[in-house]
Formats: C-alpha cells, sequence, structure tokens
C-alpha cells in the first residue's frame, strides 16, 4: 500500500503537473472513487481510482498513443545523472509519457501516449490487465522452478498472484502477469534460485510488438486502439 499526496499522484501518472492539478481539484473537477477531491487529500495507490474530469471531456483527437520498442541502457522515468529517457530518444512531435515502466536492463514494448485516462485504466493494479513477457536465464529451469512461479512466490514478503509460465527452451520462458511490482519477474526468477540474463516484453493487453525493432516507434493501428478501449471502457 502506498499513500500519496493527490497532487503527487497525479503528476506521477502523468495526468497533469502538480500545480495543474490544483487548479483542477479547487474547481471540482478531480474525482476519486467517483467522489469529488479536496485539495487536501491523499490516495493509496493501489486501491484508489482517480479521474479528471476535464481531460474526460477531451476531444480523441487530442490524444495520440504510440507503440514503443525500448532498447536497454534506457530509462522510462526521469533519466538519472548520464543517462537517457525514453523522451530525451525519441522524435514524437507531441508530448507524451510512458505508460507504465520498463526497468533500465530490459527491453520491448512501451506504450506511450498524452492520455491520462487510458494511462489510469493500464497502470492501477485494481484492474488487473494483461503483460508478456520473454525472460532468458543464466541457468536452465526445471519444470518445477516454472511451476512454482507460476503459482506464485514470495518476494520481499509480497506473494505474487498466480501467473502463466510456459516454456521456451532449457533456460527460455514466456510469463504473463496481472500486475506490476518492482522488478518482479527479476526477483521472482531469483526466488526459485536463477539470474534473469535478458527480458523482453512483448505485449500489453492486444498491443503486440510485433516487427517493430529497437528504437523503433509508430502510432496505434486503428483496430488496436478500439479494441483496447472496447476492453477498458473507454468510449
Amino acid at each position: 500500500m502506498t499513500i500519496m499526496r493527490l497532487q503527487k499522484y497525479m503528476s506521477q501518472a502523468w495526468i497533469c503537473s502538480r500545480r495543474k492539478a490544483e487548479e483542477y481539484i479547487k474547481d471540482g473537477q478531480v474525482f476519486i472513487n467517483d467522489k469529488v477531491a479536496e485539495l487536501w487529500e491523499s490516495v493509496d495507490t493501489d486501491i484508489d481510482v482517480v479521474r479528471l474530469w476535464n481531460r474526460a471531456k477531451m476531444s480523441q483527437q487530442d490524444f495520440v498513443y504510440y507503440l514503443f520498442n525500448k532498447p536497454r541502457g534506457i530509462e522510462t522515468t526521469c533519466a538519472q545523472k548520464g543517462g537517457s529517457s525514453i523522451i530525451d530518444v525519441i522524435d514524437i512531435p507531441e508530448r507524451v509519457f510512458p505508460v507504465g515502466r520498463l526497468d533500465k536492463d530490459s527491453t520491448g514494448l512501451i506504450v506511450l501516449s498524452n492520455d491520462g485516462r487510458m494511462t489510469n485504466y493500464l497502470t492501477h493494479p485494481r484492474y488487473e490487465h494483461e503483460k508478456e513477457y520473454v525472460v532468458e536465464t543464466f541457468w536452465a529451469l526445471t519444470d518445477a522452478q516454472l511451476d512454482t512461479m507460476s503459482n506464485g512466490v514470495d518476494i520481499e514478503w509480497y506473494m505474487t498472484k498466480k501467473c502463466k509460465v510456459d516454456r521456451i527452451a532449457a533456460g527460455k520462458f514466456s510469463i504473463v502477469l496481472t500486475e506490476w511490482k518492482n522488478r518482479q519477474i527479476r526477483r521472482m526468477v531469483e526466488s526459485v534460485w536463477s539470474k534473469v540474463k535478458k527480458l523482453k516484453r512483448i505485449r500489453v493487453e492486444n498491443l503486440h510488438l510485433w516487427t517493430l525493432k529497437e528504437w523503433q516507434y509508430r502510432k496505434f493501428h486503428t483496430s488496436e486502439k478500439d479494441i483496447l478501449f472496447k476492453k477498458l471502457g473507454i468510449s
């Protein structure tokens, strides 16, 4: 459980800046679990759902949606000293933000958008949306180790949810998660006495990496957006 001031949460969720958040809250445009929010309120990021009425009313043409194949060494959050973030290395004309995170050493699919509604639906733990990864380990894994991970393991006093794990090769498997804990897959692999060599995200819900090469990005296809929004319940 993480308790956070509402303005800070809205900023970190890429909904808007903290200053704008205060303006929207004062104007009665921010809702926590469908109740009008107050300026002094905090939220539980694992439970509460925050909605900004102003952005929900914006025309769809104001929002943009991209898929990006993140290479290793690029951070999804603000870059540390000497590093590079996604925003530093892409040349998208609109102001967009990463939806969710993918650690610096991992590669693969990142959704980029300026739509706070979609960000909230795709990243909030309540909705349990699927993320699929291909994982390579330094040592071959037994069937028992894969079964252990699929049934849930204890990572620092948190029991992971059951998930789908399928073997690809002796030291390679795919895994589908419905939760996003910090470095979760790496910690799950370590819990069965192995270590991740490569980690690549290939899917978020119906959005697939397919043939998109590292460093490349593209806009959502209309069909991808329509299917995703139907699943998320966004009109």
